[in-house]
Protein backbone atom coordinates (compact mmCIF):
# COMPACT_ATOMS: atom_id res chain seq x y z
CA UNK A 1 0.00 0.00 0.00
CA UNK A 2 1.40 3.23 -1.30
CA UNK A 3 1.56 5.93 1.39
CA UNK A 4 2.26 9.11 1.62
CA UNK A 5 3.07 12.31 4.38
CA UNK A 6 0.10 14.81 4.94
CA UNK A 7 0.14 18.00 3.73
CA UNK A 8 1.36 20.85 6.11
CA UNK A 9 0.76 24.50 4.25
CA UNK A 10 -2.90 25.62 3.75
CA UNK A 11 -2.92 25.63 0.51
CA UNK A 12 -1.93 22.10 0.10
CA UNK A 13 -4.42 21.47 3.53
CA UNK A 14 -7.50 22.64 1.05
CA UNK A 15 -6.63 20.48 -2.31
CA UNK A 16 -7.29 17.50 0.12
CA UNK A 17 -10.76 18.71 1.91
CA UNK A 18 -13.79 16.76 -0.10
CA UNK A 19 -15.71 14.33 2.62
CA UNK A 20 -17.13 16.94 4.27
CA UNK A 21 -18.12 18.75 1.66
CA UNK A 22 -20.06 15.74 0.19
CA UNK A 23 -21.96 15.17 3.32
CA UNK A 24 -23.02 19.01 3.37
CA UNK A 25 -24.70 18.23 -0.25
CA UNK A 26 -26.89 15.98 2.15
CA UNK A 27 -26.79 17.61 4.77
CA UNK A 28 -28.47 21.18 3.25
CA UNK A 29 -31.29 19.57 2.43
CA UNK A 30 -35.17 19.83 3.32
CA UNK A 31 -34.32 19.99 7.01
CA UNK A 32 -32.59 23.31 6.89
CA UNK A 33 -35.02 24.11 3.89
CA UNK A 34 -37.78 24.27 6.04
CA UNK A 35 -36.66 23.28 9.75
CA UNK A 36 -35.06 26.48 10.65
CA UNK A 37 -37.34 29.05 8.67
CA UNK A 38 -39.90 27.50 10.38
CA UNK A 39 -38.74 28.22 13.87
CA UNK A 40 -37.54 31.65 13.03
CA UNK A 41 -41.02 32.30 12.22
CA UNK A 42 -42.65 30.96 15.58
CA UNK A 43 -39.88 33.08 17.68
CA UNK A 44 -38.01 35.72 15.15
CA UNK A 45 -34.20 36.23 15.65
CA UNK A 46 -34.21 34.80 19.49
CA UNK A 47 -33.25 31.34 18.69
CA UNK A 48 -30.14 31.84 16.56
CA UNK A 49 -27.82 30.65 19.05
CA UNK A 50 -29.71 27.65 19.12
CA UNK A 51 -29.32 26.82 15.68
CA UNK A 52 -25.88 27.89 15.45
CA UNK A 53 -25.14 25.41 18.67
CA UNK A 54 -27.37 22.89 16.92
CA UNK A 55 -24.62 22.61 13.68
CA UNK A 56 -21.59 22.73 16.07
CA UNK A 57 -22.64 20.28 18.78
CA UNK A 58 -22.58 16.83 16.21
CA UNK A 59 -18.92 17.66 14.91
CA UNK A 60 -17.08 16.01 17.71
CA UNK A 61 -18.74 12.78 16.92
CA UNK A 62 -18.21 13.07 13.30
CA UNK A 63 -14.34 13.51 13.65
CA UNK A 64 -13.92 10.61 16.26
CA UNK A 65 -15.62 8.12 13.79
CA UNK A 66 -13.79 9.87 10.71
CA UNK A 67 -10.66 9.00 12.93
CA UNK A 68 -11.37 5.46 14.04
CA UNK A 69 -11.54 5.03 10.16
CA UNK A 70 -8.45 6.73 9.34
CA UNK A 71 -6.64 4.87 11.76
CA UNK A 72 -7.92 0.92 11.40
CA UNK A 73 -8.91 1.46 7.33
CA UNK A 74 -12.65 0.03 8.56
CA UNK A 75 -15.93 1.15 7.31
CA UNK A 76 -19.05 2.20 9.62
CA UNK A 77 -20.31 -0.58 9.28
CA UNK A 78 -17.84 -3.09 10.16
CA UNK A 79 -16.60 -0.55 13.30
CA UNK A 80 -20.84 -1.05 14.03
CA UNK A 81 -20.78 -4.78 13.42
CA UNK A 82 -17.70 -4.76 16.38
CA UNK A 83 -19.54 -3.43 18.76
CA UNK A 84 -19.76 -5.70 22.42
CA UNK A 85 -24.17 -6.92 22.47
CA UNK A 86 -25.92 -9.69 20.74
CA UNK A 87 -25.61 -10.84 17.39
CA UNK A 88 -27.70 -12.61 14.54
CA UNK A 89 -25.13 -13.07 11.91
CA UNK A 90 -24.36 -9.42 12.34
CA UNK A 91 -24.34 -6.66 15.84
CA UNK A 92 -27.56 -5.87 16.82
CA UNK A 93 -26.15 -2.11 15.85
CA UNK A 94 -25.97 -3.33 11.70
CA UNK A 95 -29.67 -4.18 12.20
CA UNK A 96 -30.44 -0.89 13.51
CA UNK A 97 -29.28 0.50 10.59
CA UNK A 98 -30.97 -1.98 7.97
CA UNK A 99 -34.15 -0.37 9.10
CA UNK A 100 -32.60 3.15 9.16
CA UNK A 101 -31.36 2.16 5.55
CA UNK A 102 -35.23 1.12 4.28
CA UNK A 103 -36.57 4.42 5.38
CA UNK A 104 -33.61 6.53 3.67
CA UNK A 105 -34.85 4.98 0.31
CA UNK A 106 -38.59 6.04 0.61
CA UNK A 107 -37.12 9.69 1.85
CA UNK A 108 -34.93 9.60 -1.52
CA UNK A 109 -38.26 8.89 -3.29
CA UNK A 110 -40.25 11.56 -1.95
CA UNK A 111 -36.87 13.68 -2.75
CA UNK A 112 -37.36 12.95 -6.47
CA UNK A 113 -41.04 13.31 -6.03
CA UNK A 114 -40.20 16.78 -5.29
CA UNK A 115 -38.29 17.63 -7.63
CA UNK A 116 -40.52 16.19 -10.40
CA UNK A 117 -43.29 18.35 -8.53
CA UNK A 118 -40.85 21.65 -9.23
CA UNK A 119 -41.33 21.51 -13.01
CA UNK A 120 -44.35 19.86 -13.12
CA UNK A 121 -47.87 19.65 -11.71
CA UNK A 122 -48.45 15.82 -9.74
CA UNK A 123 -51.58 15.33 -11.60
CA UNK A 124 -49.75 16.04 -15.07
CA UNK A 125 -49.14 12.64 -16.17
CA UNK A 126 -45.59 14.21 -17.55
CA UNK A 127 -44.78 14.01 -13.43
CA UNK A 128 -43.99 10.02 -12.96
CA UNK A 129 -42.01 10.58 -16.57
CA UNK A 130 -39.92 13.44 -15.07
CA UNK A 131 -39.30 11.37 -11.99
CA UNK A 132 -37.96 8.47 -14.62
CA UNK A 133 -35.70 10.81 -15.98
CA UNK A 134 -34.25 12.28 -12.50
CA UNK A 135 -33.39 8.32 -11.49
CA UNK A 136 -31.47 7.97 -15.19
CA UNK A 137 -30.15 10.85 -15.35
CA UNK A 138 -28.56 10.41 -11.55
CA UNK A 139 -27.30 6.93 -12.52
CA UNK A 140 -25.64 8.10 -15.65
CA UNK A 141 -23.62 10.20 -13.62
CA UNK A 142 -23.26 8.00 -10.70
CA UNK A 143 -21.98 5.29 -13.15
CA UNK A 144 -19.57 7.39 -15.26
CA UNK A 145 -17.36 7.91 -11.87
CA UNK A 146 -16.24 6.92 -8.66
CA UNK A 147 -14.94 9.50 -6.10
CA UNK A 148 -13.83 12.88 -8.01
CA UNK A 149 -17.37 13.26 -9.92
CA UNK A 150 -19.78 12.74 -6.39
CA UNK A 151 -17.28 15.66 -4.82
CA UNK A 152 -17.17 17.65 -7.89
CA UNK A 153 -21.35 17.88 -8.52
CA UNK A 154 -21.73 17.85 -4.53
CA UNK A 155 -19.34 21.02 -4.51
CA UNK A 156 -21.41 22.70 -7.55
CA UNK A 157 -24.59 22.36 -5.73
CA UNK A 158 -23.41 23.53 -2.48
CA UNK A 159 -22.28 26.61 -4.09
CA UNK A 160 -25.34 27.15 -6.13
CA UNK A 161 -27.74 26.93 -3.15
CA UNK A 162 -25.45 29.00 -0.56
CA UNK A 163 -25.36 31.64 -3.25
CA UNK A 164 -28.81 32.31 -3.75
CA UNK A 165 -29.89 32.28 -0.13
CA UNK A 166 -26.64 34.37 0.78
CA UNK A 167 -27.89 36.85 -2.23
CA UNK A 168 -31.09 37.04 -1.12
CA UNK A 169 -30.17 37.89 2.91
CA UNK A 170 -27.94 40.64 1.50
CA UNK A 171 -30.98 41.76 -0.90
CA UNK A 172 -32.87 42.04 2.53
CA UNK A 173 -30.68 45.18 3.48
CA UNK A 174 -31.58 47.01 0.55
CA UNK A 175 -35.48 46.87 1.32
CA UNK A 176 -37.29 49.16 4.61
CA UNK A 177 -39.36 46.19 5.56
CA UNK A 178 -37.15 43.35 6.23
CA UNK A 179 -33.68 44.77 6.82
CA UNK A 180 -31.89 43.20 9.63
CA UNK A 181 -29.92 45.01 12.00
CA UNK A 182 -27.18 44.76 14.35
CA UNK A 183 -29.74 44.73 17.56
CA UNK A 184 -31.95 41.95 15.59
CA UNK A 185 -28.64 39.78 15.16
CA UNK A 186 -27.71 40.81 18.88
CA UNK A 187 -31.08 39.70 20.67
CA UNK A 188 -30.33 36.22 18.62
CA UNK A 189 -27.38 35.64 20.62
CA UNK A 190 -29.00 36.58 24.17
CA UNK A 191 -29.54 32.54 24.79
CA UNK A 192 -33.52 32.88 25.16
CA UNK A 193 -35.96 30.30 25.25
CA UNK A 194 -38.90 30.25 23.67
CA UNK A 195 -42.17 29.33 25.87
CA UNK A 196 -43.04 26.48 23.58
CA UNK A 197 -39.27 24.74 23.48
CA UNK A 198 -40.60 21.49 21.75
CA UNK A 199 -40.40 23.47 18.52
CA UNK A 200 -36.63 24.75 19.00
CA UNK A 201 -35.58 21.07 19.74
CA UNK A 202 -37.14 19.28 16.75
CA UNK A 203 -35.50 21.92 14.89
CA UNK A 204 -32.26 21.13 16.85
CA UNK A 205 -32.28 17.55 15.77
CA UNK A 206 -33.23 17.99 12.43
CA UNK A 207 -30.44 20.69 11.25
CA UNK A 208 -26.64 19.57 11.23
CA UNK A 209 -25.22 15.96 10.93
CA UNK A 210 -27.62 13.43 10.92
CA UNK A 211 -27.11 10.26 11.93
CA UNK A 212 -27.18 9.18 7.97
CA UNK A 213 -24.27 11.55 7.44
CA UNK A 214 -22.23 10.45 10.69
CA UNK A 215 -22.50 7.28 8.97
CA UNK A 216 -21.89 8.34 5.35
CA UNK A 217 -18.77 10.30 6.33
CA UNK A 218 -16.10 7.80 6.92
CA UNK A 219 -16.98 5.89 3.38
CA UNK A 220 -15.86 9.41 1.79
CA UNK A 221 -12.75 10.01 4.46
CA UNK A 222 -12.02 6.39 3.04
CA UNK A 223 -12.20 7.09 -0.65
CA UNK A 224 -10.64 10.40 -0.63
CA UNK A 225 -7.39 8.64 0.48
CA UNK A 226 -7.00 9.44 4.12
CA UNK A 227 -6.94 6.02 5.61
CA UNK A 228 -4.82 4.55 2.23
CA UNK A 229 -1.93 7.55 2.62
CA UNK A 230 -1.84 6.84 6.62
CA UNK A 231 -1.03 3.56 5.79
CA UNK A 232 -1.23 0.35 8.36
CA UNK A 233 -0.14 0.54 11.74
CA UNK A 234 3.27 -0.58 11.83
CA UNK A 235 4.41 0.54 15.50
CA UNK A 236 7.14 3.36 13.33
CA UNK A 237 7.39 7.02 14.47
CA UNK A 238 6.70 7.14 10.30
CA UNK A 239 3.32 5.60 10.35
CA UNK A 240 2.64 8.23 13.62
CA UNK A 241 3.44 11.07 12.17
CA UNK A 242 1.72 10.42 8.87
CA UNK A 243 -1.88 9.45 11.08
CA UNK A 244 -1.31 12.77 13.21
CA UNK A 245 -0.90 14.81 9.63
CA UNK A 246 -3.82 13.13 8.10
CA UNK A 247 -6.06 13.50 11.89
CA UNK A 248 -5.45 17.06 11.42
CA UNK A 249 -6.51 17.33 7.60
CA UNK A 250 -9.35 15.29 8.61
CA UNK A 251 -10.48 17.75 11.05
CA UNK A 252 -9.95 20.68 8.76
CA UNK A 253 -12.05 19.03 6.34
CA UNK A 254 -14.81 18.67 9.21
CA UNK A 255 -14.75 22.07 10.63
CA UNK A 256 -14.63 23.95 7.06
CA UNK A 257 -17.93 22.02 6.24
CA UNK A 258 -19.23 22.67 9.15
CA UNK A 259 -19.01 26.41 8.39
CA UNK A 260 -20.40 25.92 5.64
CA UNK A 261 -23.54 24.02 6.16
CA UNK A 262 -23.67 26.35 9.75
CA UNK A 263 -23.96 29.34 7.48
CA UNK A 264 -26.34 28.09 4.91
CA UNK A 265 -28.64 27.36 8.07
CA UNK A 266 -28.46 31.04 9.80
CA UNK A 267 -29.05 32.46 6.33
CA UNK A 268 -32.47 30.24 6.20
CA UNK A 269 -33.11 31.35 9.77
CA UNK A 270 -32.16 35.24 9.30
CA UNK A 271 -34.22 34.79 5.91
CA UNK A 272 -37.02 33.26 7.89
CA UNK A 273 -37.09 36.06 11.11
CA UNK A 274 -36.55 39.12 8.53
CA UNK A 275 -39.40 38.07 6.44
CA UNK A 276 -41.95 35.43 7.72
CA UNK A 277 -41.78 36.20 11.58
CA UNK A 278 -42.09 40.59 10.62
CA UNK A 279 -45.35 39.09 8.52
CA UNK A 280 -47.16 37.10 10.96
CA UNK A 281 -46.49 34.12 8.39
CA UNK A 282 -45.68 30.67 9.56
CA UNK A 283 -44.57 27.58 7.81
CA UNK A 284 -47.35 24.84 8.17
CA UNK A 285 -48.60 21.69 6.36
CA UNK A 286 -51.01 23.32 4.22
CA UNK A 287 -48.63 26.15 2.31
CA UNK A 288 -45.44 25.29 3.49
CA UNK A 289 -43.80 26.13 -0.42
CA UNK A 290 -46.18 29.59 -0.49
CA UNK A 291 -44.46 31.15 2.87
CA UNK A 292 -41.20 29.39 2.20
CA UNK A 293 -41.01 31.09 -1.70
CA UNK A 294 -42.38 34.58 0.31
CA UNK A 295 -38.73 34.59 1.82
CA UNK A 296 -37.49 35.14 -1.41
CA UNK A 297 -39.99 37.08 -2.80
CA UNK A 298 -39.02 40.33 0.57
CA UNK A 299 -35.64 40.09 -1.29
CA UNK A 300 -36.32 39.44 -5.30
CA UNK A 301 -40.32 40.68 -5.41
CA UNK A 302 -42.03 38.32 -7.70
CA UNK A 303 -39.32 37.14 -9.28
CA UNK A 304 -38.32 35.47 -5.56
CA UNK A 305 -40.90 32.65 -6.74
CA UNK A 306 -37.98 31.81 -9.33
CA UNK A 307 -34.94 32.05 -7.18
CA UNK A 308 -36.51 29.81 -4.53
CA UNK A 309 -37.63 27.32 -6.95
CA UNK A 310 -33.88 27.12 -8.18
CA UNK A 311 -32.53 26.94 -4.96
CA UNK A 312 -34.95 24.42 -4.02
CA UNK A 313 -33.91 22.32 -6.87
CA UNK A 314 -29.95 22.54 -6.00
CA UNK A 315 -31.25 21.76 -2.22
CA UNK A 316 -33.07 18.55 -3.35
CA UNK A 317 -31.22 16.99 -6.27
CA UNK A 318 -27.95 17.39 -4.13
CA UNK A 319 -29.73 14.94 -1.64
CA UNK A 320 -30.55 12.70 -4.11
CA UNK A 321 -27.26 12.82 -5.79
CA UNK A 322 -25.26 12.54 -2.54
CA UNK A 323 -27.50 9.93 -0.19
CA UNK A 324 -27.46 7.66 -3.65
CA UNK A 325 -23.95 7.85 -4.27
CA UNK A 326 -23.26 7.34 -0.46
CA UNK A 327 -25.82 4.20 -0.05
CA UNK A 328 -24.51 2.73 -2.82
CA UNK A 329 -21.42 2.37 -0.98
CA UNK A 330 -23.20 1.53 2.13
CA UNK A 331 -25.22 -1.61 -0.28
CA UNK A 332 -21.90 -2.80 -1.57
CA UNK A 333 -20.59 -2.63 2.41
CA UNK A 334 -23.61 -4.49 3.70
CA UNK A 335 -22.83 -7.01 1.30
CA UNK A 336 -19.60 -8.17 2.82
CA UNK A 337 -21.05 -7.21 6.46
CA UNK A 338 -23.31 -9.69 5.91
CA UNK A 339 -20.94 -12.42 4.67
CA UNK A 340 -23.02 -12.19 1.46
CA UNK A 341 -19.84 -10.86 -0.74
CA UNK A 342 -16.70 -10.98 -0.61
CA UNK A 343 -14.36 -8.87 -2.57
CA UNK A 344 -11.52 -10.16 -3.36
CA UNK A 345 -9.82 -6.71 -5.15
CA UNK A 346 -10.63 -3.07 -4.99
CA UNK A 347 -12.27 -2.82 -8.64
CA UNK A 348 -14.86 -5.75 -7.39
CA UNK A 349 -16.19 -3.47 -4.38
CA UNK A 350 -16.56 -0.49 -6.96
CA UNK A 351 -18.85 -2.71 -9.56
CA UNK A 352 -20.40 -3.31 -6.52
CA UNK A 353 -21.26 0.19 -5.78
CA UNK A 354 -22.31 0.87 -9.32
CA UNK A 355 -24.65 -2.16 -9.12
CA UNK A 356 -25.99 -0.40 -5.63
CA UNK A 357 -26.55 2.94 -7.45
CA UNK A 358 -28.91 1.19 -9.99
CA UNK A 359 -30.53 -0.82 -7.96
CA UNK A 360 -31.17 2.30 -5.26
CA UNK A 361 -32.63 4.53 -8.31
CA UNK A 362 -34.86 1.53 -9.59
CA UNK A 363 -36.39 0.98 -6.52
CA UNK A 364 -37.09 5.04 -5.17
CA UNK A 365 -38.79 5.02 -8.55
CA UNK A 366 -40.90 1.96 -8.06
CA UNK A 367 -42.11 3.23 -4.64
CA UNK A 368 -42.69 6.59 -5.90
CA UNK A 369 -44.48 5.68 -8.67
CA UNK A 370 -46.34 2.36 -6.52
CA UNK A 371 -47.21 4.60 -3.38
CA UNK A 372 -46.58 8.01 -3.90
CA UNK A 373 -46.35 8.99 -0.32
CA UNK A 374 -44.33 6.90 1.65
CA UNK A 375 -44.79 8.07 4.70
CA UNK A 376 -45.27 5.27 6.94
CA UNK A 377 -41.79 3.56 6.04
CA UNK A 378 -40.43 6.89 6.04
CA UNK A 379 -41.24 6.76 9.93
CA UNK A 380 -39.85 3.66 10.58
CA UNK A 381 -36.41 5.04 8.79
CA UNK A 382 -36.89 8.43 11.43
CA UNK A 383 -37.56 6.18 14.23
CA UNK A 384 -34.44 4.14 13.29
CA UNK A 385 -32.28 7.04 13.10
CA UNK A 386 -33.59 8.55 16.32
CA UNK A 387 -32.85 5.62 18.19
CA UNK A 388 -29.82 4.65 16.59
CA UNK A 389 -28.22 8.43 16.73
CA UNK A 390 -27.35 7.96 20.60
CA UNK A 391 -25.84 4.37 20.28
CA UNK A 392 -23.88 5.87 17.47
CA UNK A 393 -22.44 8.85 19.72
CA UNK A 394 -21.49 6.05 22.64
CA UNK A 395 -19.86 4.15 20.30
CA UNK A 396 -17.03 6.69 19.00
CA UNK A 397 -16.88 7.10 22.53
CA UNK A 398 -16.38 3.54 22.84
CA UNK A 399 -13.84 3.45 19.90
CA UNK A 400 -11.83 6.61 21.23
CA UNK A 401 -10.61 4.60 24.57
CA UNK A 402 -10.87 1.22 23.72
CA UNK A 403 -9.05 0.78 20.14
CA UNK A 404 -7.33 4.24 19.62
CA UNK A 405 -3.39 4.53 20.21
CA UNK A 406 -3.26 7.06 23.21
CA UNK A 407 -0.37 9.34 21.25
CA UNK A 408 -3.42 9.71 18.82
CA UNK A 409 -5.91 11.21 21.29
CA UNK A 410 -7.51 14.33 20.73
CA UNK A 411 -6.80 16.85 24.13
CA UNK A 412 -8.81 16.68 27.16
CA UNK A 413 -11.01 20.14 25.94
CA UNK A 414 -11.87 18.06 23.23
CA UNK A 415 -13.04 14.90 25.06
CA UNK A 416 -15.22 16.98 27.34
CA UNK A 417 -16.86 18.77 23.77
CA UNK A 418 -17.30 14.98 22.76
CA UNK A 419 -18.69 14.17 25.76
CA UNK A 420 -21.30 17.04 25.91
CA UNK A 421 -22.02 16.20 22.09
CA UNK A 422 -22.93 12.64 22.96
CA UNK A 423 -25.15 13.82 25.77
CA UNK A 424 -26.84 16.40 23.51
CA UNK A 425 -27.21 13.64 20.34
CA UNK A 426 -28.77 11.14 23.19
CA UNK A 427 -31.75 13.61 24.08
CA UNK A 428 -32.20 14.44 20.46
CA UNK A 429 -32.31 10.84 19.61
CA UNK A 430 -35.19 10.01 22.39
CA UNK A 431 -36.95 13.14 21.37
CA UNK A 432 -36.96 11.85 17.48
CA UNK A 433 -37.94 8.52 18.37
CA UNK A 434 -40.61 9.32 20.57
CA UNK A 435 -41.69 11.63 17.71
CA UNK A 436 -41.52 8.53 15.49
CA UNK A 437 -43.79 6.38 17.43
CA UNK A 438 -46.03 8.90 18.25
CA UNK A 439 -46.14 9.69 14.85
CA UNK A 440 -47.15 6.43 13.67
CA UNK A 441 -50.08 6.09 15.99
CA UNK A 442 -51.33 9.65 14.90
CA UNK A 443 -53.62 10.19 11.59
CA UNK A 444 -52.94 12.93 8.94
CA UNK A 445 -55.50 14.94 10.53
CA UNK A 446 -54.17 14.83 13.98
CA UNK A 447 -50.71 15.68 13.58
CA UNK A 448 -49.43 18.73 14.62
CA UNK A 449 -49.20 21.65 11.95
CA UNK A 450 -45.42 22.68 12.57
CA UNK A 451 -43.17 20.54 10.55
CA UNK A 452 -39.84 20.84 12.68
CA UNK A 453 -41.93 18.67 15.28
CA UNK A 454 -41.19 15.94 12.43
CA UNK A 455 -38.50 13.38 13.48
CA UNK A 456 -34.95 13.05 13.07
CA UNK A 457 -34.12 12.02 9.74
CA UNK A 458 -31.96 12.46 6.96
CA UNK A 459 -32.71 15.95 6.95
CA UNK A 460 -35.97 15.05 5.00
CA UNK A 461 -38.80 15.48 6.99
CA UNK A 462 -41.95 13.28 5.81
CA UNK A 463 -44.15 16.20 6.06
CA UNK A 464 -41.79 18.38 3.82
CA UNK A 465 -41.90 15.21 1.38
CA UNK A 466 -46.01 15.31 1.18
CA UNK A 467 -46.06 19.01 0.35
CA UNK A 468 -43.49 19.16 -2.47
CA UNK A 469 -45.80 16.29 -3.87
CA UNK A 470 -48.49 17.91 -3.36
Amino acid sequence: METKPAPTTFKGILRHLGPGLIITATIVGSGELIATPALAAKVGFTMLWFIILGCLVKVFVQVELGRYTLVTGKTTLEAMNSVPGPKLRVSWMVWFWVVMYIGSTMQVAGMMGGIASLVVDKASGWHTGLIALIAIVCMVMLLSGRYRLVERVCIAMVVLFTFFTILALVSLQFTKEFAISVSDIGSGLTFALPEDFAIAFGAFAIIGVGTSELIYYPYWCLEKGYAKNTGKNDKTIGWLERALGWLNVMRWDAWVSCVIYTGATVAFYLLGAATLARSGKEITNDDVITNLSAMYEGAFGEFGKTIFSVGCFCVLFSTVFAATAANARLFADAASVFKFKKYHKEHERHYMVKIGAVVLLVLAFIIYASFGKPVSLVFMGAFAQGALLPFLALAAIYFLYTRIDRKLHPSKVWKVFLTLSAICMALIGAYGAFNAVKGTFLSKEEKAPANVEAPVSTNSEPEVVEQLND
